[in-house]
């Protein structure tokens, strides 16, 4: 196996705080695989076999109801870890994880979780920390689907995505990898039609700029008010 570049991770904020030693040790025990965009990095309910760090590109989690309704999770952007079922006492997948554009990720064998864990503790505290932070973002969005107007929820999700991934241009801050208003849609629980009519409104209004699998958000602060105070815009 090719000996993998300290320099893939030496500025993730995962692995700051490690000393270059224990970067190239951590890497030694990795493995670098590259994703065609829409293919699997894994499947739900499969078994866990690896947790994964996102080099390049981007990954939509994907949940499967049962009654076989596909809900997207979150987007998991670069250097961000993923996957990490061991963390959360599973043996099993809870999502699958879909290449949203062609990605670069580097995953370490299951087996090796709670040793790495021990080993490098600021790498497991920060992997704890980031685990934690996905269930209350889950939750508040339980919260949202349950309390909130569809116009309020996909306000909500937009500026979600716009401050994960958000790249300012002239035209405003876009949600820079491809995402279709069926994806939106699925993230906020309503259908394409709705989602389809609340962007072109918003579109009319000078709040959004989309196009073919791309959101821009041209005023921020009017997104906000929307998010909080439904119909007002």
């Amino acid at each position: 196996m090719v000996a993998l570049d300290r320099s893939l991770i030496s500025q993730l904020p995962l692995f700051q705080g490690m000393t270059a030693e224990e970067q190239s040790e951590i890497l030694r025990s990795a493995r670098s695989s590259r994703y065609a965009k829409e293919s699997a990095i894994f499947e739900q309910e499969t078994e866990a076999h690896s947790f994964f760090v996102l080099i390049s590109g981007h990954i939509r989690v994907v949940r499967s109801t049962p009654d076989g309704q596909q809900v997207i999770a979150r987007y998991i952007s670069e250097g961000e870890i993923f996957g990490v079922a061991a963390a959360l006492g599973r043996t099993a997948y809870p999502a699958s994880a879909l290449a949203a554009v062609d990605c670069v990720v580097l995953a370490w064998p299951n087996a090796l979780w709670a040793e790495m864990a021990r080993r490098f503790p600021i790498f497991g505290a920060t992997t704890y920390r980031t685990v934690g932070t996905r269930l209350q973002e889950t939750q508040t969005r339980v919260v949202e689907m349950s309390t909130e107007q569809v116009e309020q929820r996909v306000a909500h999700a937009l500026l979600r995505l716009a401050n994960q991934t958000g790249r300012k241009t002239e035209s405003g801050i876009e949600i820079d990898f491809p995402i279709s208003r069926q994806d939106i849609a699925e993230m906020t629980g309503t259908t394409l039609h709705t989602v389809s009519r609340l962007l072109s409104r918003w579109e009319d209004i000078g709040i959004i700029v989309s196009g073919r699998q791309k959101v821009t958000v041209k005023d921020a602060h009017r997104l906000v008010v929307l998010a909080e105070n439904p119909g007002k815009h």
